[in-house]
């Protein structure tokens, strides 16, 4: 798709835009580009949102959850969307150094990180002429809840392609975590931080096998050993008291010595949402322990593979850093986004859905 079939983009205006409407006036649309990353949607909102307060990102991620979450209710969930929707809502930066701001969401609330958005928004930032495309790859910077986010889109005869992306910084929270999961037993986990925190275990450890388990299954177990991580493990973050959260787990095939063969796993995080992809900042988490556990050396890289859909993003350790009380490192990921098309999406006043529900 060229940058004349994606729609303009309209950031954090000034004057309330037009919007859904509950009153008897005619009801106006909020618009959006539609991209996929490895099988997962990016529902990319672009036109039509209420004002959003707030000077920093934080503060505006505040305000959408607190006073504009029927907005994310209306577009991630039935009818117009699905139980494992992802929306990305495009925000005037205050970071300086960045070219959008962007706040995302799911069917359960705002994330703080995600990678596979970072990667169809490098697509769209790009064609839409947000930032000059240059040959062979154009550099910009996106500000998420978490920091800064640098991407670089690959950029040959006029068309984007693959992107990959510098993540904030990552680091490992916690090695051989011991934690009681019912009906699953004791179970040790690492917890890592890619933006967000996950836990990680292996497949084995909870009797499954992702070639052949079920998702339902693979949800079921990810779905108690967050659970249980939560219960047990109180959490910290060298910056924002706010992110404090486990955002989900993340199960694996086991395989974490170096192979060229991908490994493979699969992210369960917000409301029981199923990764279709092998998850940008999950991926980013699990780089980060590898390179502790001396599994995966500074630059060399390593294929992950979804366990849903057996799309594959590449990751690798960049450099060391530290982040207040934990040594880190920066971890770059790079994935392929695609279009899938644009929409316009509108309510009615008189009907009893138009707020959305979710069928589990």
């Amino acid at each position: 798709m060229n940058s004349d079939q994606v729609k303009e983009v309209k950031m954090a205006p000034s004057k309330r835009q037009k919007t859904f409407s509950d009153s008897k006036s005619p009801p106006f649309v909020i618009k959006t580009v539609e991209m996929h990353t490895g099988g997962e949607p990016v529902r990319i909102i672009t036109e039509g949102y209420p004002k959003i307060e707030g000077k920093t990102i934080l503060e505006k991620r505040a305000y959408v959850r607190d006073h504009l979450d029927v907005f994310r209710k209306r577009l991630l969930w039935e009818p117009r969307g699905h139980y494992d929707m992802y929306g990305a809502l495009l925000v005037e930066p205050d970071d300086k150094t960045a070219d959008i701001g962007v706040l995302f969401m799911h069917n359960n609330g705002y994330g703080t990180m995600c990678g596979h958005a970072c990667i169809g928004l490098g697509r769209y930032v790009v064609d839409k002429g947000i930032v000059p495309a240059k040959s062979p790859e154009t550099e910009l910077v996106i500000q998420c809840p978490t920091g800064p986010v640098k991407v670089w889109v690959d950029y040959q005869d006029g068309k984007s392609g693959r992107a990959r992306f510098h993540s904030v910084p990552a680091f490992v929270f916690a090695l051989d975590q011991e934690v009681d999961v019912p009906n699953y037993g004791r179970v040790k986990v690492d917890i890592a931080s890619g933006g967000a925190f996950y836990a990680f275990l292996p497949d084995s450890s909870l009797g499954l096998d992702l070639r052949k388990a079920s998702i339902e299954a693979v949800r079921s177990a990810a779905i108690a050993v967050t659970e249980a991580v939560r219960k047990a493990v109180k959490l910290r973050h060298p910056e924002h008291p706010d992110m404090v959260y486990l955002d989900g787990t993340i199960i694996t095939d086991g395989r974490d010595e170096y192979d060229e063969t991908p490994t493979v796993h699969t992210s369960v995080f917000g409301g029981s949402f199923v990764d279709r992809s092998p998850c940008g900042s999950g991926t980013t988490a699990r780089v980060a322990i590898l390179h502790r556990r001396g599994q995966l050396d500074l630059s060399k890289a390593r294929q992950f593979a979804s366990g849903p859909t057996g799309s594959v993003m590449t990751g690798r350790p960049v450099r060391e850093t530290r982040w207040g009380e934990f040594d880190a490192v920066i971890v770059e990921v790079a994935g392929n986004a695609y279009y899938t098309g644009t929409a316009e999406f509108t309510v009615e006043p008189d009907d009893p859905l138009k707020d959305g529900f979710l069928v589990k």
